[in-house]
């Protein structure tokens, strides 16, 4: 049988987007498992300008790659170079899916096993401070010339490769190139024992970047499928590839169903505002009911812009909805419409002039106001979602309270719920906002059965 190969590869480029930048420099290193029996390495031109922030990293000029090859004339030897090899890098994904991507620009189809070499550094020599290529190199005394051009970040790799192949007393690395192996899913700074943790059970799981601080939170049904489906494909936005890189650890907290999980992924968000989250961020409520005392002292009711940060008595998606529910409110306790503002205006600017003799009577108009906003939050829904628990012996319970939710959590599955203060004393609480209402209550129009009033 012939002796497996590998081709270790370096390359430099134009930016750290495979889809939009170009390689400018790339070197191919060919090992038997034993030495290294090959090594080439070019210039390539990008045809593109190279990014004065490149320049300064890799000493690589426009002038440098005017004359040289363009990938397209050199696409040929690469291809025969990593044909039927394993193709290792320090990061490895990064210069594959380059690599790739302009191969199959040429109209050349190619894959390979990988290996990446800060993750078998992690495996076979555990505990070092840094696995970046040059720490390492430091840290193992190996030489590292012309850092940051590829023949030099190359040969250093390729003595790393050979460090750990002798390294390798527990036959990790043959492990780590098999096709199936979970290795070559896993982003490079993750260690498995991180993402082989994970329960098939519904949840909320935390990426932390290097620092320890968390840089992505998400909800599953099932947390390692979910998991795991933020590594798998080959979309290869600079977004994705330096979203992977920055994941060094997981963790997670196992929830007992879907609407928890959801809950719970939302405040979490609302609270470490992660890096790497977008949707939940933009949900904010557009719209709310203000009530204010103006300098004449009678008293306003008005639906307008919520401001970041700005409380209100109650929140809509909608400038329609808040409407509806003025309109409503203000008839039928008889409220006077030049004190009910519909959107149109500013707050700032709710005031309007009218004769004072056209007033209604203070007392009478204040009152109004008093009683509508008291029959619109006293007349708001209280109940609670009792679901399943995380095991037999309990069950969840989500709490409901005018209109509001209040907290989520367990209580012992014998516990019979005979008042609101019982509840409470299992709860979490949590801070309410238009967005968890509106998940609780379609979920309550979907499983009324699991919806209990107090």
């Amino acid at each position: 049988m012939k002796k497996q190969e590998y081709a270790i590869v370096d390359i430099e480029t134009t930016g750290g987007n495979a889809t939009h930048s170009r390689i400018t420099e790339i070197a191919i290193i060919i090992h038997d498992g034993d030495k290294v029996i090959d090594r080439w390495e070019s210039l390539v031109n990008p045809q593109k300008n190279i990014p004065a922030a490149i320049f300064a990293l890799t000493g690589i000029t426009n002038e440098m790659v005017e004359n040289a090859p363009t990938f397209e004339l050199l696409s040929d030897k690469i291809l025969e170079l990593l044909t039927d090899r394993v193709f290792v890098a320090h990061n490895v994904n990064f210069d594959y899916s380059f690599v790739r991507h302009q191969l199959e620009v040429e109209g050349l189809k190619w894959t390979a096993k990988k290996l990446c070499t800060v993750r078998a550094a992690r495996k076979i020599r555990p505990g070092i401070a840094s696995y970046s290529l040059g720490r390492l190199c430091e840290s193992l005394g190996i030489t590292l010339d012309n850092r940051h051009r590829a023949g030099g970040d190359a040969d250093a790799t390729a003595i790393l490769f050979s460090r750990l192949l002798e390294w390798d007393t527990e036959g990790e690395i043959p492990k780590m190139i098999k096709k199936t192996a979970p290795d070559q899913r896993l982003p490079p700074n993750l260690p498995p024992d991180d993402f082989n943790q994970l329960p098939e059970k519904p949840g909320v799981y935390y990426f932390y970047n290097e620092l320890k601080k968390v840089i992505y939170i998400g909800k599953a049904v099932n947390l390692k499928k979910r998991v795991a489906s933020h590594f798998t494909g080959h979309k290869i936005t600079p977004q994705r590839q330096h979203f992977l890189r920055d994941i060094h650890s997981i963790s997670f907290e196992i929830c007992a169903t879907e609407l928890m999980a959801l809950l719970l992924e939302e405040s979490e968000i609302k609270k470490l505002w992660p890096t790497y989250n977008k949707a939940l961020k933009r949900f904010e409520p557009k719209f709310g009911l203000f009530e204010y005392e103006a300098r004449n002292g009678y008293r306003y009711m008005a639906i307008a812009k919520v401001a970041k940060n700005q409380n209100s008595v109650e929140s809509f998606n909608s400038l329609y909805e808040g409407i509806i529910m003025l309109q409503e409110l203000s008839q039928k306790f008889e409220i006077d419409q030049r004190f009910c503002i519909y959107g149109n205006t500013n707050q700032g600017e709710f005031l309007f002039d009218v004769v004072a003799d056209a007033f209604p009577d203070f007392v009478e108009h204040n009152d109004k106001v008093q009683a509508a906003l008291e029959h619109y939050l006293t007349n708001q829904p209280s109940f609670a979602v009792i679901d399943k628990g995380r095991t037999a012996e309990e069950k969840s319970c989500i709490w409901v309270e005018k209109g509001h939710f209040y907290g989520m959590g367990y209580l012992p599955s014998d516990v019979a719920i005979t008042s609101i203060s019982e509840v409470k004393e299992y709860l979490t609480r949590y801070t309410s906002n238009q967005y968890s209402v509106q998940v609780i209550n379609a979920f309550a129009q979907k499983a009324p059965y699991k919806i209990q009033h107090l």
